[in-house]
């Protein structure tokens, strides 16, 4: 049994850590509803341009464009994968799901090129012997707009150019505050499918348009709006499940540790009674001893 030294020690180190894993929950707590005031104020506006888009295809559905499917056969497509990770641990399986669902995909296409967002995910795939073809070195903290067409006009420059046929995001997409899902989401080709839809949301059809200079001119346009605005969204969403995620394991990690602050605070008060226990039993043998001596 541990003396009561060793346990007033270890109480202590254990409340120096409750600091630390409250300091950080709060400091998750703020960051994540700061980044989701950014998602909700910036939400509305993609949704117009996806909108926009759905509203050109019902009435040009024969439209060749370039962003949408190519005549390729699957497998002989090159793909891209775009992985959003952590700058940090500390969050729970946060980075381990979406580590894991990316190394599935990629281990599946061997010819894909791997670009990668956040520290974490660099240094994973190093060790696992990915080299990223292309590296966004800035942290994915507080994602912005300006990093969001970063990535964008890197993919879509090597898209255009032939050198990638599918580009995928691989992110962490929050759907409320206890489930949060790793994703994988096609970018590029956009699939017309999905846009070829004949009435908006109300039931109403679709107006005629009239495209100037041209329909392709229009989508070349509007297109690469579209995708920045996908790849913006995933970097808020994994940065939103990122500081959840964070405070669900500080306030795990608080919880556990007011369980054993409990349960050492018991033994610590079972080893000093019976420290005094100790104590008395000697004062009265060495009274016995004193009174047999003088007898």
């Amino acid at each position: 049994m541990a003396s009561a030294k060793e346990i007033q020690n270890r109480i202590k180190s254990i409340q120096d850590t409750m600091k630390i894993t409250n300091a950080m929950y709060m400091i998750s707590s703020s960051k994540m509803q700061k980044a989701k005031k950014k998602l909700e104020d910036t939400e509305p506006f993609f949704r117009s341009q996806q909108q926009a888009v759905t509203r050109f295809m019902a009435v040009i559905p024969k439209t060749m464009n370039i962003y949408f499917d190519k005549d390729i056969l699957p497998e002989k497509r090159k793909r891209g994968y775009v992985v959003i990770t952590a700058d940090k641990g500390l969050a729970g399986a946060y980075n381990h799901n979406v580590l894991k669902l990316a190394e599935s995909e990629i281990r599946s296409h061997p010819h894909s090129k791997l670009f990668v967002v956040g520290e974490l995910g660099r240094q994973f795939f190093q060790r696992k012997g990915f080299e990223p073809d292309g590296e966004f070195a800035y942290t994915v903290q507080d994602p912005t707009m300006f990093r969001a067409r970063h990535i964008q006009q890197k993919i879509l420059e090597m898209y255009t150019d032939g050198e990638l046929d599918e580009v995928y995001i691989i992110y962490t997409h929050m759907v409320n505050s206890f489930q949060m899902d790793a994703t994988s989401f096609k970018l590029l080709p956009l699939n017309k499918e999905e846009y070829r839809v004949k009435t908006d949301s109300n039931g109403r059809k679709y107006e005629d348009i009239t495209f100037f200079p041209s329909v392709e001119a229009v989508l070349d346009n509007l297109i690469p709006n579209v995708v920045s605005g996908y790849i913006y969204g995933a970097l808020v969403h994994s940065y939103v499940s990122e500081h959840n995620s964070r405070m669900m394991a500080m306030q795990t990690a608080t919880d556990s540790a007011k369980k054993m602050l409990h349960e050492l605070g018991m033994e610590y008060n079972r080893v000093r009674q019976a420290a005094i226990t100790q104590e008395i039993t000697e004062v009265i043998a060495g009274a016995k001893a004193q009174k047999s001596r003088k007898k």
